[in-house]
């Protein structure tokens, strides 16, 4: 097509769009009724509940409508009186228990032992857990004549409520036959699958407690918290076996490893030393299956889980929650997520991080399917599955799915990188059809013609049925928030917490029109914003309240196993209600959600006295096209701050092209300085969109060949950076950069 061809073809479909806007606008309006969905949108989801003075330092109650007028607050629910002196707000949401929790309550349910007991029961012939079915691996020759190892799958294979009930019963009595005792503490070290949940469900049924740790920690991680914790005994999967025939030369207490099989392949049992003795986990379900023991029920107030965080500051540190933390969470999320008994939701992040646990657990309390996947096995083109044959979420089709932001940011980048590569007419038709919906959604309207033409291939990549997504482990950024919800035609809800509030503290309401927002107070909950005088936040900032967000409530972890001057530190008790302190730095906007806009730790300052917040900058500068991961570092004797960059690979060839560099390897490019001039002005151009300041845009970069994964020790297995360790693998050239 030539350009005036070109020109009229998108001229004549501007004119169709405008003409069917006015024919079809009295039909949208009449069902689609914008007006509620904007109000919906806009009503205020929280309220506050106390302020506290310097002068007096006592909370006070809700002044309404004083006479003083210092300042006011924007809440739409009630005007109240915040003065110079006010030095903390706290905040509670303003929505009622729903259907399940109203249940939870009204049931009794407060443990998982009677969770479990209660779905068994309510929904006992449907399906539950789903595990796919592995016929065999087959090699396939690549076109460059390399061969790689794909698996030849079938269906899912689904074990119903009542099922997965009754082998939970067994496998905990197996346990207990095998000599673990009630409140001896038993790891859980295993990729997420169905076996790792009816593991934990058949131990919280004899009150052991489940210490949890991430599969993509090193081994001294592992270690650590195996000793800290005291454990003999040991559940993990085939293929982390191999790992402890090093790690078990340092954990000396370990006695018994119980292994979840693999589908194709059989143990090799050596290597492993006399100390242990080793099990199959269908072995413990059948010892289990004939035991005469019975359920030991654990109590509101004994520990469920001892959750190793994921050491994205240090060590990892082992946070106690009990099961009326858990349940809290729970019932607060049963009030905010909206999913039905016959959704189905893919299971693939870790089931050791507290966020996907206890969706799950939600899931299971709402009569939900839970089918497992991985990244090796997720979509059609994932690298374990085998050409034209179909992914898990094409086989599975769910509905509702989590994750985190990388992996959002990840898919946005897909979408842009493939419409990038298409034809020129191509490329103006979606992104016009991008930027007709984003405009018709921010009105409060709906789109289904232009869903179904354009979007439904994208809708694709998950199966075509996923309509609910659930982001946690970090903020997510607005645009890449936008853009899932309208290229995916999902809603995207994202939620803030911390292992240490058992994942709860915000949720965004599913009405929420506003992206780049964390949400308002659960109803578990209460948010406290206090003044922190060191980064210049307080909460008499105008136009929103902010500060350091203290989070209090009956999902507060018991605090830090063996740590008790951490615990002392990072949590308080005040009138009966316990509190955590969690360094992150937000703002409560005029409808009571809260925004995160920066982090203690992660705050620097320069040379010059300008404040950079790293991971606000890094979560701007990750939507850019060419980046795949970065790491931002200043140095408070700097005037600027520098940054290592992972490229992505195709987005970097391109570029070099562009500049007349080619015939050149990844690793090549990542060396060529002209390289790292180009990346650096696609930074800065970038970070100019994103209305960063000059002095928050990094300097200087350091291309990066690695990709940053949890078995690197870089990233966590949610995927968030361990500084320290980047900063110490990648020091000679952080200094190279200031030098230069």
């Amino acid at each position: 097509m030539d350009g005036l061809g070109f020109t009229l073809a998108i001229g004549a479909l501007k004119a169709f769009a405008f003409v069917y806007d006015i024919i079809t606008f009295p039909v949208y309006i009449l069902f689609q009724r914008p007006w509620k969905v904007r109000a919906l949108s806009r009503r205020s989801k929280a309220e506050i509940v106390a302020i506290e003075r310097d002068q007096k330092n006592t909370d006070f109650s809700i002044d309404v409508e004083g006479t003083d007028k210092p300042q006011k607050s924007k809440s739409k629910a009630k005007a109240i009186e915040i003065s110079k002196d006010t030095r903390s707000i706290t905040w509670k949401s303003r929505d009622e228990p729903q259907k399940i929790h109203v249940e939870i309550v009204r049931e009794n349910i407060n443990t998982m032992a009677r969770m479990m007991e209660h779905v068994a029961k309510k929904y006992a012939n449907k399906r539950c857990l789903g595990t796919r079915e592995i016929k065999g691996e087959e090699d396939e020759v690549q076109p460059n004549g390399r061969v790689f190892k794909k698996y030849n799958m079938g269906n899912y294979t689904w074990k119903t409520y009542a099922e997965v009930n009754v082998l939970a019963t067994n496998f905990g009595r197996g346990v207990r036959e095998l000599g673990n005792m009630p409140r001896e503490n038993v790891v859980i070290f295993a990729e997420t699958r169905a076996e790792w949940m009816i593991a934990a469900h058949g131990l919280f049924k004899q009150s052991i407690p489940v210490v949890t740790i991430y599969a993509t920690l090193g081994d001294e991680a592992i270690a650590h918290g195996i000793n800290e914790t005291g454990v003999t005994t040991v559940v993990t999967s085939y293929d982390l076996m191999p790992k402890f025939k090093k790690i078990l030369a340092m954990t000396p207490k370990v006695k018994t490893l119980i292994y979840m099989e693999d589908q194709l392949k059989s143990l090799d049992n050596n290597g492993y030393g006399e100390q242990v003795t080793i099990h199959k986990f269908s072995e413990v379900l059948k010892l289990g299956s004939t035991s005469q023991l019975g359920n030991t029920m654990p109590s509101p107030d004994d520990v469920a889980i001892i959750m190793y965080t994921s050491g994205s500051t240090g060590v990892p540190k082992g946070v106690i929650l009990v099961h009326n933390n858990l349940i809290a969470t729970m019932k607060a999320f049963c009030d905010n997520t909206v999913i039905y008994d016959d959704d189905c939701l893919i299971g693939f992040l870790p089931l050791a991080h507290v966020f996907e646990l206890l969706v799950e657990s939600v899931c299971l309390c709402a009569g939900v399917s839970i089918g497992y996947s991985s990244a090796l096995t997720m979509i059609d083109t994932s690298s374990k599955i085998k050409k034209g044959t179909k992914g898990d979420a094409s086989v599975l089709k769910p509905s509702v799915m989590t994750a985190v932001p990388l992996i959002l940011d990840r898919i946005s980048k897909g979408i842009q990188e493939k419409v990038g590569k298409s034809n020129h007419f191509s490329k103006v038709l979606f992104n016009f059809a991008l930027e007709y919906k984003q405009t018709w959604t921010r009105r409060g309207y709906c789109t289904p013609l232009l869903d179904k033409i354009v979007f439904s291939k994208v809708r694709q990549l998950l199966g075509g049925r996923v309509r609910y997504v659930l982001s946690g482990g970090a903020p997510l950024s607005p645009d890449t928030h936008e853009q899932i919800q309208l290229c995916l035609c999902v809603k995207v809800v994202q939620g803030y917490g911390l292992t240490e509030t058992t994942s709860c503290a915000t949720i965004m309401d599913a009405h929420d029109m506003i992206c780049g927002r964390v949400g308002h107070p659960t109803t578990s909950c209460r948010i406290r914003m206090v003044n922190w005088e060191e980064g210049n936040y307080r909460v008499t900032d105008k136009p929103y309240p902010r500060g350091e967000v203290i989070v209090g409530g009956a999902n507060i972890s018991a605090g830090y196993y063996k740590l008790p001057g951490k615990t002392n530190e990072d949590f308080f008790e005040e009138d009966g209600m316990r509190w955590f302190k969690t360094g992150d730095i937000a703002e409560v906007q005029e409808d009571g959600v809260v925004k995160i806009i920066d982090r203690k730790k992660d705050l620097v300052k320069l040379q010059a006295g300008e404040y950079v917040s790293l991971g606000k900058v890094e979560s701007e500068l990750k939507t850019c096209a060419i980046i795949d991961n970065i790491c931002v570092y200043g140095d408070s004797s700097k005037q600027y701050c520098v940054a290592l960059v992972v490229p992505n690979q195709s987005m970097l060839v391109d570029l070099a092209a562009k500049r007349g560099i080619s015939e050149k390897s990844f690793e090549d490019l990542c060396a060529i300085a002209d390289m790292e001039k180009a990346v650096l002005q696609e930074l800065a151009e970038h970070g100019k969109k994103c209305k960063l300041e000059k002095f928050e845009i990094p300097a200087q970069v350091k291309l990066v060949t690695e990709v940053w994964s949890p078995d690197m020790g870089l990233v966590t297995a949610a995927f968030k950076l361990k500084r320290k360790d980047i900063q110490e693998r990648y020091q000679h050239e952080i200094n190279r950069m200031y030098a230069s």
